[in-house]
C-alpha cells in the first residue's frame, strides 16, 4: 500500500523519543519533599503527559495542600521545578535518544511523510536540541501552544493543523494513557508504546518494536473497518 494517505506522524516526547521521566520524578520529588509532601514512583506515573501546573496540582492535592497557595506562589513553586528540571536536562545527548527510535523516524521520513511533536513540555526544543533531533521535525506543538493539557486532544489538533495535516489520516506515539486518550479524541490512529494503554490502536512494549510498515500496514486496515 502507497504510504500517500497517511499525512503525518505526531510523536510525544518523553518516554517516546526520550526518558526524561526520571528527570521530572527527581525534581518533582525534591520540591514536594521541600514543602513536606512525600511522591513515589508510582504516585508519579500520574503526572505522565500532564502539564507542569496540572501535576503541581495533583501533588498538592496528594498532601492536601490543594488551597494553602496562591496562583502566584503554585507559579513559583513550579517555576522552582522547572529550573531543577532544566539544570538536568543538560546531562542529555544523542544517546539518550530510545531505542529504535532514529531508524523507526528515518522509514517515516524516506515515505515523505511529515514529523510533528506534541509535547505538554515546554522545554522541548531545549530537549531535541540536546538530542540533536531538531531537524527531524517539522512542527512542534508544545505547552507555549494550548490551553488544554492532555487527554483533553488540543496538542495533537494543534500539531496536525501545523503540519497541515487531516487527522482522521494521521498517527499519534504515545506512551501515558492520557496521552492516547488524546489521539483517540483527536481523531487519529492511536500508537501505544507501553502497557495497559487502553485503546491504543497499535501497541508494542518498547520503542525498538516500533516498525512502520506494520504500523503503516494496521493503519490502512482500521481505514476498511
Amino acid at each position: 500500500m502507497a504510504d500517500t494517505r497517511i499525512e503525518a506522524v505526531v510523536f510525544d516526547l518523553d518516554g517516546v523519543i526520550t526518558d526524561t521521566a526520571r528527570f521530572h520524578y527527581e525534581a518533582w520529588k525534591q520540591l514536594a519533599g521541600r514543602i513536606g509532601i512525600q511522591i513515589d514512583e508510582a504516585f508519579n506515573e500520574r503526572l505522565k503527559g500532564v502539564s507542569r501546573m496540572d501535576s503541581l496540582e495533583e501533588i498538592l492535592r496528594e498532601g492536601g495542600r490543594q488551597d494553602r497557595y496562591s496562583l502566584e506562589e503554585k507559579e513559583q513553586l513550579a517555576s522552582e521545578k522547572n529550573e531543577h528540571y532544566c539544570r538536568l536536562l543538560t546531562q542529555l545527548t544523542p544517546e539518550d535518544v530510545l531505542p529504535g527510535i532514529p531508524e523507526f523516524m528515518a522509514s517515516i521520513k524516506a515515505a515523505g511523510i511529515p514529523v510533528g511533536l506534541a509535547s505538554v513540555s515546554r522545554n522541548a526544543g531545549t530537549v531535541l536540541q540536546s538530542l540533536q533531533l531538531g531537524p527531524v521535525f517539522d512542527y512542534i506543538a508544545d505547552a507555549a501552544l494550548i490551553r488544554h493539557s492532555k487527554p483533553d486532544p488540543e496538542i495533537f489538533l494543534t500539531a496536525c493543523s501545523g503540519l497541515g495535516a487531516d487527522p482522521r489520516y494521521s498517527i499519534g506515539v504515545e506512551d501515558a494513557p492520557a496521552g492516547i486518550q488524546a489521539i483517540k479524541a483527536s481523531g487519529m490512529f492511536a500508537v501505544g508504546v507501553g502497557k495497559e494503554l487502553h485503546g491504543a490502536d497499535y501497541l508494542v512494549q518498547s520503542t525498538d518494536r516500533l516498525s512502520w510498515e506494520e504500523i503503516r500496514d494496521c493503519f490502512f486496515r482500521s481505514l476498511l473497518l
